[in-house]
Protein backbone atom coordinates (compact mmCIF):
# COMPACT_ATOMS: atom_id res chain seq x y z
CA UNK A 1 0.00 0.00 0.00
CA UNK A 2 1.10 3.51 -0.58
CA UNK A 3 2.32 5.24 1.98
CA UNK A 4 4.62 8.06 1.17
CA UNK A 5 3.81 10.69 -1.83
CA UNK A 6 6.98 11.17 -3.17
CA UNK A 7 6.13 11.80 -7.12
CA UNK A 8 3.11 12.96 -9.18
CA UNK A 9 2.36 9.32 -9.79
CA UNK A 10 1.94 8.82 -6.03
CA UNK A 11 0.01 12.28 -5.65
CA UNK A 12 -2.75 11.05 -8.28
CA UNK A 13 -3.30 7.60 -7.03
CA UNK A 14 -3.53 9.11 -3.61
CA UNK A 15 -5.95 11.71 -4.71
CA UNK A 16 -8.55 9.23 -6.35
CA UNK A 17 -8.44 7.17 -2.92
CA UNK A 18 -9.33 10.24 -1.36
CA UNK A 19 -12.24 11.06 -3.75
CA UNK A 20 -13.67 7.61 -3.13
CA UNK A 21 -13.20 7.97 0.64
CA UNK A 22 -14.88 11.76 0.55
CA UNK A 23 -16.26 12.86 -3.07
CA UNK A 24 -16.24 16.38 -1.55
CA UNK A 25 -12.49 16.64 -3.16
CA UNK A 26 -13.62 15.61 -6.53
CA UNK A 27 -15.74 18.96 -6.07
CA UNK A 28 -12.88 21.06 -4.39
CA UNK A 29 -10.67 20.39 -6.89
CA UNK A 30 -12.95 20.50 -9.93
CA UNK A 31 -12.83 24.59 -8.14
CA UNK A 32 -9.70 25.20 -7.30
CA UNK A 33 -7.71 22.47 -9.97
CA UNK A 34 -5.49 19.69 -8.66
CA UNK A 35 -2.70 20.44 -5.77
CA UNK A 36 1.30 20.03 -6.67
CA UNK A 37 3.65 17.91 -5.85
CA UNK A 38 5.33 20.66 -3.59
CA UNK A 39 8.27 18.68 -2.10
CA UNK A 40 11.07 20.67 -0.02
CA UNK A 41 14.50 19.38 0.67
CA UNK A 42 14.65 17.06 4.12
CA UNK A 43 17.81 17.20 6.93
CA UNK A 44 18.41 20.48 8.38
CA UNK A 45 17.53 22.39 5.23
CA UNK A 46 13.70 21.42 5.43
CA UNK A 47 13.60 21.70 9.05
CA UNK A 48 15.09 25.19 8.87
CA UNK A 49 12.66 26.30 6.10
CA UNK A 50 9.55 25.28 8.71
CA UNK A 51 10.94 27.42 11.00
CA UNK A 52 11.47 30.04 8.99
CA UNK A 53 8.27 30.03 7.44
CA UNK A 54 6.19 29.27 10.61
CA UNK A 55 3.90 32.51 11.54
CA UNK A 56 4.93 34.75 8.80
CA UNK A 57 3.40 35.85 5.82
CA UNK A 58 4.32 34.48 2.46
CA UNK A 59 6.35 37.72 1.25
CA UNK A 60 8.17 38.12 4.75
CA UNK A 61 9.14 34.25 4.59
CA UNK A 62 10.25 34.56 1.43
CA UNK A 63 12.53 37.38 2.10
CA UNK A 64 13.96 35.80 5.32
CA UNK A 65 14.88 32.72 3.73
CA UNK A 66 16.59 34.15 0.11
CA UNK A 67 18.32 36.25 2.88
CA UNK A 68 19.73 33.36 4.75
CA UNK A 69 20.42 31.25 2.11
CA UNK A 70 22.51 33.55 0.55
CA UNK A 71 24.28 34.42 4.33
CA UNK A 72 25.17 31.02 5.15
CA UNK A 73 26.32 28.94 1.98
CA UNK A 74 25.76 25.85 2.40
CA UNK A 75 23.29 26.20 4.81
CA UNK A 76 24.54 23.53 7.09
CA UNK A 77 23.82 22.63 11.28
CA UNK A 78 27.37 23.67 12.49
CA UNK A 79 27.11 27.06 11.16
CA UNK A 80 24.10 28.39 12.42
CA UNK A 81 25.57 26.79 15.77
CA UNK A 82 28.07 28.94 15.66
CA UNK A 83 26.56 31.91 14.13
CA UNK A 84 26.40 35.14 16.45
CA UNK A 85 22.63 35.79 17.42
CA UNK A 86 23.12 39.28 16.04
CA UNK A 87 24.46 38.23 12.50
CA UNK A 88 20.94 36.20 12.31
CA UNK A 89 18.58 39.02 13.94
CA UNK A 90 20.11 41.20 11.13
CA UNK A 91 18.77 38.75 8.53
CA UNK A 92 15.10 39.05 9.79
CA UNK A 93 14.75 36.31 12.45
CA UNK A 94 13.42 36.83 15.28
CA UNK A 95 14.70 35.62 18.93
CA UNK A 96 12.47 32.22 19.23
CA UNK A 97 13.58 31.15 15.70
CA UNK A 98 17.14 31.83 16.24
CA UNK A 99 16.71 29.58 19.53
CA UNK A 100 14.54 27.02 17.47
CA UNK A 101 17.17 26.90 14.77
CA UNK A 102 20.15 26.65 16.88
CA UNK A 103 18.52 23.54 18.88
CA UNK A 104 17.67 21.80 16.00
CA UNK A 105 21.70 22.65 14.88
CA UNK A 106 22.97 21.57 18.44
CA UNK A 107 20.90 18.17 17.92
CA UNK A 108 21.90 17.66 14.39
CA UNK A 109 25.48 18.02 15.77
CA UNK A 110 25.59 16.33 18.87
CA UNK A 111 23.49 12.90 17.52
CA UNK A 112 20.37 13.76 19.31
CA UNK A 113 18.77 14.15 16.35
CA UNK A 114 19.56 11.89 13.09
CA UNK A 115 17.55 13.25 10.26
CA UNK A 116 18.59 9.99 8.03
CA UNK A 117 16.93 7.81 10.66
CA UNK A 118 13.80 10.01 10.37
CA UNK A 119 13.36 8.89 6.20
CA UNK A 120 13.11 5.20 7.17
CA UNK A 121 10.91 5.95 10.47
CA UNK A 122 7.05 5.68 11.09
CA UNK A 123 5.12 9.28 11.29
CA UNK A 124 4.97 8.84 14.61
CA UNK A 125 8.13 7.65 15.07
CA UNK A 126 9.45 10.95 13.81
CA UNK A 127 6.99 13.19 15.51
CA UNK A 128 8.45 11.80 18.54
CA UNK A 129 11.84 12.59 17.73
CA UNK A 130 11.13 16.19 16.50
CA UNK A 131 8.56 17.16 19.07
CA UNK A 132 11.51 16.32 21.40
CA UNK A 133 13.74 18.83 20.65
CA UNK A 134 12.92 22.69 22.39
CA UNK A 135 11.47 24.60 19.66
CA UNK A 136 9.70 21.94 17.27
CA UNK A 137 5.98 21.59 18.28
CA UNK A 138 3.79 19.82 16.25
CA UNK A 139 2.62 22.39 13.74
CA UNK A 140 6.62 21.97 12.72
CA UNK A 141 6.92 18.17 13.14
CA UNK A 142 3.56 17.58 11.26
CA UNK A 143 4.50 20.31 8.52
CA UNK A 144 8.50 18.50 7.95
CA UNK A 145 6.14 14.82 7.93
CA UNK A 146 4.52 15.95 4.72
CA UNK A 147 6.73 18.54 2.79
CA UNK A 148 9.99 16.85 3.25
CA UNK A 149 9.43 13.04 4.30
CA UNK A 150 6.30 12.67 1.74
CA UNK A 151 4.19 11.22 4.94
CA UNK A 152 0.77 10.43 3.42
CA UNK A 153 -0.97 10.89 6.51
CA UNK A 154 0.13 13.65 7.95
CA UNK A 155 -2.02 16.45 9.14
CA UNK A 156 -1.42 19.69 10.28
CA UNK A 157 -4.19 20.04 12.24
CA UNK A 158 -3.21 23.48 14.57
CA UNK A 159 -2.62 25.05 10.84
CA UNK A 160 -4.58 28.04 10.33
CA UNK A 161 -4.79 28.18 6.66
CA UNK A 162 -5.51 24.86 6.77
CA UNK A 163 -8.34 25.48 9.48
CA UNK A 164 -9.77 28.42 7.22
CA UNK A 165 -9.61 26.23 4.03
CA UNK A 166 -11.67 23.44 5.69
CA UNK A 167 -14.71 26.11 7.09
CA UNK A 168 -14.88 28.04 3.79
CA UNK A 169 -14.25 24.23 1.73
CA UNK A 170 -17.04 22.59 4.00
CA UNK A 171 -19.72 25.33 4.77
CA UNK A 172 -18.62 25.81 8.62
CA UNK A 173 -19.95 27.99 10.98
CA UNK A 174 -16.90 29.16 12.51
CA UNK A 175 -13.24 28.29 11.72
CA UNK A 176 -12.66 24.81 13.27
CA UNK A 177 -10.03 24.50 16.62
CA UNK A 178 -7.20 21.87 16.15
CA UNK A 179 -9.42 19.35 18.28
CA UNK A 180 -12.09 19.94 15.75
CA UNK A 181 -9.50 19.38 12.75
CA UNK A 182 -8.28 15.68 14.36
CA UNK A 183 -12.22 15.09 14.52
CA UNK A 184 -12.94 16.31 11.32
CA UNK A 185 -10.30 14.48 9.39
CA UNK A 186 -10.32 10.91 11.02
CA UNK A 187 -12.53 9.80 8.04
CA UNK A 188 -9.66 10.52 5.37
CA UNK A 189 -7.20 8.53 6.95
CA UNK A 190 -4.80 7.41 5.52
CA UNK A 191 -4.70 10.32 3.00
CA UNK A 192 -4.60 13.28 5.36
CA UNK A 193 -1.90 14.66 3.88
CA UNK A 194 -3.44 14.39 0.42
CA UNK A 195 -6.39 16.16 2.22
CA UNK A 196 -4.58 18.69 3.09
CA UNK A 197 -2.87 19.81 -0.31
CA UNK A 198 -6.32 19.49 -1.67
CA UNK A 199 -7.18 22.11 0.91
CA UNK A 200 -4.35 24.20 0.80
CA UNK A 201 -4.95 24.58 -3.25
CA UNK A 202 -8.48 25.27 -2.19
CA UNK A 203 -7.71 28.32 0.13
CA UNK A 204 -5.38 29.24 -2.44
CA UNK A 205 -8.08 29.70 -5.08
CA UNK A 206 -10.69 31.17 -2.86
CA UNK A 207 -8.56 33.66 -0.92
CA UNK A 208 -6.00 34.56 -3.94
CA UNK A 209 -2.94 33.92 -0.99
CA UNK A 210 -0.89 31.16 -0.65
CA UNK A 211 -1.95 28.89 1.96
CA UNK A 212 0.80 25.80 1.59
CA UNK A 213 3.99 25.23 3.64
CA UNK A 214 7.43 27.15 2.17
CA UNK A 215 8.83 25.08 -0.58
CA UNK A 216 12.11 26.39 -0.58
CA UNK A 217 14.69 24.97 -3.82
CA UNK A 218 17.59 25.44 -1.69
CA UNK A 219 20.46 22.75 -2.61
CA UNK A 220 21.31 19.56 -0.40
CA UNK A 221 23.75 20.82 2.30
CA UNK A 222 27.01 19.33 -0.08
CA UNK A 223 26.34 21.35 -2.51
CA UNK A 224 28.47 24.02 -1.41
CA UNK A 225 28.94 25.38 -5.15
CA UNK A 226 25.09 26.11 -5.85
CA UNK A 227 23.74 29.34 -4.76
CA UNK A 228 20.01 28.40 -3.35
CA UNK A 229 16.93 29.92 -5.07
CA UNK A 230 14.56 31.73 -2.99
CA UNK A 231 11.11 29.72 -2.21
CA UNK A 232 7.68 29.65 -3.07
CA UNK A 233 5.95 30.31 -0.13
CA UNK A 234 3.18 29.48 2.63
CA UNK A 235 0.24 30.56 4.39
CA UNK A 236 -0.12 31.23 7.85
CA UNK A 237 0.61 29.26 11.15
CA UNK A 238 4.54 28.56 9.60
Amino acid sequence: MLTRIHTDADLDLALTALGQVDPRFLALMATAGRPPLRRRPDGFVGLAATVVAQQLSTASAEAIWKRLVAAFDPLAPEAIMRARRERLRRIGLSLPKIRTLKEIARAIVHGKLAPAKLVASSAEEAHAALTAIHGIGPWTADIYLLSCLGHMDAWPSADLALQEAARLAFNLRARPTAREMIALAEPWRPWRSVAARVLWTYYRAIKGRDGAPLSPTAPPLNARSKRSRPPKRSGNGR
